[in-house]
């Protein structure tokens, strides 16, 4: 699909964005250059002189939450903030009347999740989500392969993020290992969302947690080299999933692995296997082995959208609000994506399998 999918007539759904901190940028930059259906009018930070910064820097203006929320014109709230701060603004912003797509994860708790949902329900507005990577070049094309029996029917699912932490590069790494932090967290919406847009919701899960080092030591070019840090949450999280179409999934997080060979995501058919690209980004290689094979072969990309796209799930939603349709990077799926997040963590700690409450569509393939 081309961006110009994405274009109203010529109007454009002017966005606000709250949060302008380091992921902002590509969103600005996209909101700007690569869809052409929205428009930035404003941007607000706590500091005000990064909002200001952001505002110089794109043509538009710097304002207070306060005036971001109450300016009429604006339609759709993008909330980049940090994720303690993700329910707070995004339930401020549905109370205005605007509708919201927010970064991941879309709150902290369940309680938090529904209440976001309810509320928009009540306001008639729209809630949308990140990840948007599922609706990438690269998972969309597997979305087609799946759909056209590439591999037949889907049996089971396997999905590997695992590295060594965040201290050796990030200056301020202390959040990785507190509550709504860790791998699963952190990393977990990436491959959930994609598991999901592959596969469709799951209905229950079991999974196994532990914190493997109790502390973690500043390391690398770091300002707070040596300082250590307490590890509040598990580091490596593992999970089995049964998705409602019978599919058998498997998934490690883990921030206690110093390296592996294992593949991002597979997915395995009664007449083949598809390798999935990096649900972390837009495009990557495809590969695919079917039962008359004679070994893996890559398979051309079907979609567009290979380049960092952040911010095509707010152009979706801005499409939606005209064609009247369901969004793809809908907060029912962000919300289940963190209700089996937690599930996860609480199989682990109640030794048994969790039933999913929760639920959602398959989102539309692009």
């Amino acid at each position: 699909m081309h961006k110009k999918n994405y274009a109203m007539n010529g109007n454009k759904t002017k966005i606000g964005i709250v949060g302008c901190g380091n992921i902002s940028d590509i969103y600005f930059n996209n909101f700007c250059n690569l869809f052409n259906n929205v428009e930035i009018k404003s941007c607000a930070d706590i500091v005000m002189e990064r909002a200001q910064t952001k505002a110089m820097n794109y043509g538009i203006y710097a304002v207070t939450v306060a005036e971001l929320m109450a300016d009429p014109e604006i339609e759709i709230i993008v909330n980049l903030t940090v994720p303690q701060a993700h329910y707070e603004v995004s339930m401020n912003a549905i109370k205005a009347g605007k509708n919201v797509y927010s970064e991941k994860p879309i709150a902290l708790t369940r309680k938090e999740g529904k209440a976001l949902l309810s509320m928009a329900r009540k306001k008639h507005v729209m809630i949308g989500n990140a990840p948007d990577t599922f609706m990438g070049a690269g998972i969309q094309t597997c979305v087609k392969l799946i759909n056209d029996g590439a591999i037949g029917d889907p049996i089971a699912a396997t999905a590997f993020m695992m590295n060594h932490g965040h201290e050796h590069w990030h200056p301020n790494a202390e959040f990785y290992y507190k509550f709504g932090g860790g791998p699963m967290f952190d990393m977990g919406p990436y491959y959930l969302t994609a598991l999901i847009a592959l596969l469709g919701p799951v209905k229950r899960i079991t999974g196994a947690t532990k914190i493997s080092f109790t502390e973690r030591i500043y390391c690398g070019d770091n300002e707070k080299k040596g300082q250590k840090i307490k590890v509040d949450i598990p580091t490596h999280v593992a999970g089995i999933m049964d998705f409602k179409n019978g599919v058998v999934g498997t998934i490690i997080t883990s921030f206690d692995v110093w390296s592996h060979h294992l593949p991002s995501i597979e997915i395995y058919g009664t007449n083949g296997s598809l390798q999935v690209p990096n649900p972390n980004e837009f495009g990557g290689t495809v590969s695919l082995f079917k039962s008359n094979d004679e070994g893996w072969r890559n398979v051309p990309l079907t979609h567009a959208y290979e380049q960092n796209s952040r911010g095509i799930g707010v152009a979706d939603m801005a499409k939606a609000l005209t064609d009247k349709y369901a969004i793809r990077a809908s907060g029912e799926m962000a919300y289940h994506v963190l209700d089996l997040m937690h599930a996860f963590h609480d199989a682990s700690d109640k030794n048994r399998h969790i039933e999913i409450q929760s639920t959602c569509k398959r989102p539309k393939p692009m």
